[in-house]
């Protein structure tokens, strides 16, 4: 142990650990806008620097240790002055128009402005140019580049984490800017859409496409019927913009609240998870029992991300991922369809929106493959929660008082198995709940397959991984969550150093809940597992924990699908992974060979 003090406190901590981390064990707060733990050490911003008893410069605390009797001043005059200057010298090449911006009210830039009581500015401002702030307003993910501050968070996250280097500096000295790598327009990228780098971001540089105002007019239009979904993800999440505390923010109250904004119907997406189980498993049994799965697994494909990714980075592999549409895109199939005959209304008039932990949920919804016959889309508009949260305050919507009501009933039952989809390795384990039903004729007990969730990743690997017995087989499946650990297992995959049957993989690390749409927070504490258990809590308490018992389910292959796999469940729930293309890509049929 080292001990040391800060600010007069003496203070214990074990050797290696950072200033910062030191101070923060104390109760000590330092500002700091560049740092993330293990993933942006830079001390770039130098807003968390420190005065050090006999050093003659002040040093970053986010990348300096503590070292034996170190006497240390957080917040001296000197380091104080230090502070005021370095934020003004961000803030003169920042636009710093804070009342248009996304992240007004919940920006690390602004909050540390408003604790340093920095509210002038002597320096000149120094944006750039409009040409370098040229970006399409049609891709999803939008950036500004008059709003970086250049903290490299989005670089590193995206290159450490997620592994594809989007991001990367370009040019040199005074004009050095964050930038699209290797010279590209985003639209070239290969980006996954995850919007990891949205939610690492301190300030309002980059945002997701906001379609709020195009759903506001669908509201507005009296011939179009108005429908709208809610991600399992979401009801984890969804209230901590309004400082609701788990037991308050149910998923019944944001339904109320989007009636109160609205709606004309409200559903879970719970109960096309359930759909999906039904389909993917048993396209899994099928695929297995063909021997199509004895060299690769069978890929999950609810995650766009991942499929933009697997496409991209490994389209060897892209002939394995399960041909099942999304939860949020059945949906929208089933709405446009069944649901438009049962309330008479031509899918035409009808706007299906969803709500949605994701951003590149956006780019899945515009898919050429996801539209019927006549060009319909299953979805319209597919808003992020953080989205959603901005249509019910520009509503006026207080939901502290919003009573909560059930979901329309038709497309309303949902399991804790369709609940669970938010988290990561809950795809996997409803899967196998109903597969192991549809392999042996009886349930299982609910957490037989826990394993996914809780078994530790063996030698290191960047995976989880178990084996069940099923039948008389042994089944090897794999979970993984971020695609940097994505890409760790697709390349053991093709090594052929380990073989498994099915496996589950989201883009974004923890899964859904801690998707790139999720709310963002300025204390930089990732919430994914948190917000994980709030869903499996939810699943354990749920009266029905198997897919194939949802009862609207049941009832929709029983009055139109016939069965999992049948033809009208082919047309209306399964799609085409060549049936587009991303950046580069050349048009490709069948599996991995």
């Amino acid at each position: 142990m080292v001990t040391l003090k800060i600010d007069e406190r003496t203070v214990c901590v074990p050797e290696g650990t950072t200033i910062l981390d030191a101070a923060l064990s104390a109760g000590i707060q330092i500002p700091h806008l560049c740092y993330l733990k293990e993933i942006n050490e830079i001390g770039a911003c130098r807003l968390c620097c420190v005065q050090v008893e006999g050093e003659e410069k002040l040093i970053p605390a986010c990348n300096n240790v503590v070292a034996e009797g170190m006497k240390i001043s957080t917040n001296s005059p000197r380091v104080r002055r230090a502070r005021q200057t370095n934020l003004r010298l961000i803030l003169s090449k920042h636009d710093a128009r804070c009342a248009l911006c996304a992240r007004s009210g919940n920006c690390q830039l602004q909050a540390v402005c408003n604790e340093l009581g920095v509210v002038s500015n002597p320096f000149e401002e120094d944006l750039p140019s409009p040409k370098l702030r040229q970006w399409s307003r049609h891709f999803p993910l939008i950036r500004d580049t008059a709003k970086c501050i250049e903290c490299m968070r989005c670089i590193q996250i995206c290159d450490k984490v997620q592994s594809l280097s989007v991001w990367d500096l370009v040019a040199t000295g005074g004009r050095t800017r964050v930038d699209v790598s290797g010279n590209r327009l985003i639209r070239e990228s290969d980006c996954a859409i995850c919007g990891q780098c949205i939610t690492h971001c301190p300030v309002g540089a980059l945002y997701e496409r906001d379609d709020v105002q195009k759903v506001l007019r669908a509201l507005e239009d009296p011939d179009t019927v108005t429908v709208v979904q809610i991600a399992p993800a979401v009801r984890a999440a969804w209230g901590e913009a309004f400082g609701l505390e788990p037991e308050q923010a149910t998923v019944n109250r944001l339904a109320g609240a989007l009636r109160a904004v609205g709606f004309d119907y409200v559903f879970d997406t719970s109960y096309s998870a359930d759909l999906t189980i039904m389909e993917e498993g048993s396209e899994f049994l099928a695929r297995l029992g063909r021997g199509e799965l004895d060299k690769y697994p069978m890929f999950t494909s609810c995650c766009p991300g991942w499929v933009r990714f697997v496409k991209s980075q490994y389209p060897q592999l892209a002939g394995q991922l399960s041909t099942a549409k999304s939860p949020q895109q059945m949906f929208g199939a089933v709405v446009k369809n069944w649901f438009a005959e049962k309330i008479g209304v031509p899918p035409e008039k009808i706007c299906c929106a969803s709500v949605m932990p994701c951003v590149a949920k956006k780019d899945e919804c515009a898919l050429p493959t996801m539209k019927n016959a006549a060009g319909i889309p299953d979805v319209d508009y597919a808003l992020t929660t953080r989205e959603i949260i901005r249509l019910i305050r520009s509503e006026h919507v207080q939901v502290q008082n919003v009573l909560e009501t059930p979901f329309d009933r038709l497309l309303g039952d949902y399991t804790g198995a369709g609940v669970i989809f938010g988290a990561t390795g809950g795809v996997m384990e409803a899967a196998l709940r109903t597969a192991y039903y549809l392999v042996t004729g009886y349930n299982p007990r609910p957490d037989s397959f826990r394993q996914v969730r809780e078994s530790r990743r063996a030698d290191g690997r960047a995976w989880r991984e178990a084996e069940f017995e099923m039948a008389d087989s042994t089944i090897r499946v794999a979970v993984a969550s971020g695609l940097g650990n994505a890409r760790a297992l697709c390349e053991a995959i093709l090594k052929g150093e380990v073989h498994y049957h099915f496996v589950e993989i989201m883009a974004c690390p923890g899964g859904c809940v801690g998707g790139g749409g999720q709310p963002i927070h300025c204390d930089d504490i990732e919430r994914a597992h948190e917000r994980g258990q709030v869903l499996y809590g939810l699943d354990r308490v749920s009266a029905v924990r198997f897919s194939h018992e949802n009862a609207d389910v049941m009832a929709l292959y029983r009055d139109e699908l016939g069965a999992p796999l049948s033809e009208e469940a082919e047309k209306w729930l399964h799609t085409d992974h060549f049936g587009w293309q991303m950046p580069g890509e050349t048009a490709r049929t069948g599996s991995a060979e």
